[in-house]
């Protein structure tokens, strides 16, 4: 249990800040207050969770731990729930309906697309 624990915590260690330097690089040249860097990694780790969990789904390619440490950890610290909620929520107390519905309908279909890429990815090479 507390191996779990450690491969959990070191992957969303690792997932957060890659999170964060992925706002840095794709904002950093906007002037825009809208999300870019959130709907990005929330695209991004739902392609990668695809993978993962595909290969996780082909046997012994991936192990128990392994899938733990990358979905549940890198995965977990890399796509950003809890700021994606938190800047829809900010969009409509400001009254941004625009900007707010692209990036609800953008992060949830494009995510399940991202999702469905990586399944289908993984099943082509494998």
């Amino acid at each position: 249990m507390l191996r779990t624990i450690l491969l959990v915590g070191t992957g969303g260690f690792i997932g957060s800040v890659m999170r964060y330097l992925v706002q840095i690089f794709v904002e950093r040249d906007m002037s825009s207050t809208f999300p870019y860097g959130t709907l990005v990694a929330n695209i991004v780790g739902s392609f990668i969770i695809g993978v993962v969990f595909a290969l996780a789904g082909k046997g012994n390619l991936m192990s128990a731990e392994w899938r733990m440490f990358l979905a549940v950890g890198i995965c977990g610290g890399f796509t950003t729930f809890s700021s994606f909620a938190y800047n829809n929520f900010t969009m409509l107390k400001e009254n941004t309906f625009g900007p707010f519905f692209l990036n609800v309908f953008g992060s949830l279909f494009l995510g399940i697309l991202a999702v469905y890429l990586g399944v289908l990815l993984v099943r082509v090479i494998f």
